[in-house]
């Protein structure tokens, strides 16, 4: 089964980490990464850029809006994901505690609806 990690963090507190400390986080994640492609669990993953680039769009009564930002206001924002190959929920559980940003932010494990070839 598909298991999506979704990463989220604190961006404020992110950017007000050191070099050092952001480069030992980037190399926990490049282990992680390869430790998850190695076990052939790995389906996709990225890293998505500052919620201050992010648009949302909306569309009500056929007219379509858009709007600066994230949807809601949060203390955590999504800043990345892992998409999973996983036998039940709680390997799936097993590789997001693995993923760095578990430490100091959370990550939301959700699975993948199967649906059926069209």
């Amino acid at each position: 089964m598909r298991y999506l990690l979704m990463i989220y963090t604190n961006e404020a507190g992110d950017q007000n980490a050191s070099q050092a400390e952001q480069a030992a986080v980037m190399e926990a994640y490049n282990k992680f990464s390869r430790d998850l492609t190695s076990s052939g669990s790995f389906v996709a993953g990225e890293a998505l850029q500052p919620t201050s680039t992010a648009t949302t769009v909306r569309v009500r009564d056929g007219k379509t809006t858009t709007t600066d930002g994230p949807f809601a206001e949060t203390k955590e924002q999504l800043g990345g994901y892992y998409l999973v190959n996983a036998k039940d929920l709680n390997e799936a559980i097993q590789w997001a505690a693995k993923i760095p940003g578990a430490r100091f932010g959370s990550i939301e494990v959700r699975p993948i609806w199967e649906f059926p070839p069209q």
